[in-house]
């Protein structure tokens, strides 16, 4: 997939490799909030208060970024609040587009047809990445933020006033460990696993790869002694590990390469990621279909033939173990 260079779209790979092979990805461009009361948040400018149906978020669902605030959205109730559009998996000609396959939604705030449109729209001269997810602001015609991390913490907090749901996915007694299972997770697996799947030299996917397994392996032992990442309750950490580990054994075990061990391999990886599939409302946003679409058929450089898999079986909605944890 190519980018944008002062608003005109080129074809060749944005530069995200160093000399030696390894894997670096972007910053990501926009990063305003939107608070309670539209006052600036940890960057940005204020200007942004939260208000019903003024806000709109682009996503993919095969993207596993995008997933996340997918997921948050349903968890805190925002369906009604904060609409949402659902774009291709396959990639067009210009990256990310809208249409009319299963699963996808039109453009029904400014009636783009490639993503590329609603970057140009916030800045006509961007230079960057065309990614997902992105959230619109319908009031002020641009772009709040494209940072999936920035975003959950925006749907779990801002808009309290138009759900009922009270869960707090980042209470403040249990940041600072949120913040370092994050970080652990963040490097080894969100990324890690394209650090090896888009590696370029033998020594940086391997580098990623025991990268990979070593946090995996941290991870199994941590949750043989508790039921989540950070006790007994689902923080954001959790969701944010959940969007790698139900694409792993489909998709990065054979087609990034970590293929030394699945997650079903894993007793308490895989009743944890059952536990987290069944939760109310999560497993209608996962769409296997589509992540295997994507990944396969328009990763052409990680996947030259684009030949989409027709396996594995997976059961997300075996019974589990988790509930012999204590809440």
């Amino acid at each position: 997939m190519g980018l944008l260079v002062d608003g005109i779209w080129r074809d060749e790979q944005p530069g995200e490799r160093t000399p030696d092979g390894h894997f670096v990805r972007p910053a990501t461009r926009f990063r305003n909030w939107v608070t309670q009361d539209g006052s600036a948040g940890p960057t940005g400018e204020a200007g942004f208060p939260a208000a019903r149906d003024r806000y709109h978020l682009y996503v993919a669902l095969p993207c596993p970024w995008a997933h996340r605030t997918v997921i948050m959205r349903v968890l805190k109730g925002l369906e009604d609040a904060v609409s949402m559009s659902v774009l291709e998996p396959l990639y067009g000609p210009h990256g990310w587009r809208f249409g009319a396959s299963a699963g996808t939604t039109p453009d029904t705030v400014n009636g783009a047809r490639e993503l590329a449109e609603i970057y140009l729209r916030a800045e006509p001269r961007y230079t960057g990445r065309v990614s997902v997810p992105v959230l619109w602001d319908k009031e002020r015609r641009t772009i709040v933020n494209n940072e999936s991390a920035e975003i959950i913490r925006m749907l779990n907090d801002a808009f309290g006033r138009f759900t009922n749901v009270r869960t707090d996915y980042y209470p403040p007694a249990m940041r600072e460990e949120i913040n370092r299972v994050n970080a652990l997770v963040y490097e080894n697996l969100n990324n890690g696993v394209y650090r090896a799947g888009f590696a370029t030299s033998q020594q940086a996917y391997e580098e990623a790869f025991r990268a990979v397994f070593g946090a995996l392996d941290e991870l199994e032992r941590r949750l043989s002694r508790q039921r989540y990442l950070v006790g007994n309750d689902i923080t954001e950490a959790d969701w944010r590990l959940f969007t790698t580990l139900v694409r792993f054994d489909a998709v990065y075990y054979s087609h990034f390469k970590c293929n030394l061990r699945r997650i079903i391999d894993y007793p308490n990886l895989a009743n944890y990621l059952r536990d987290l599939y069944q939760q109310d409302g999560v497993a209608a946003t996962v769409n296997l279909d589509q992540i295997k679409q994507h990944y396969y058929a328009s990763q052409r450089q990680v996947n030259p033939t684009g030949i989409v898999p027709l396996g594995p079986q997976l059961d997300f909605l075996a019974p589990h173990d988790r509930a012999r944890f204590a809440s």
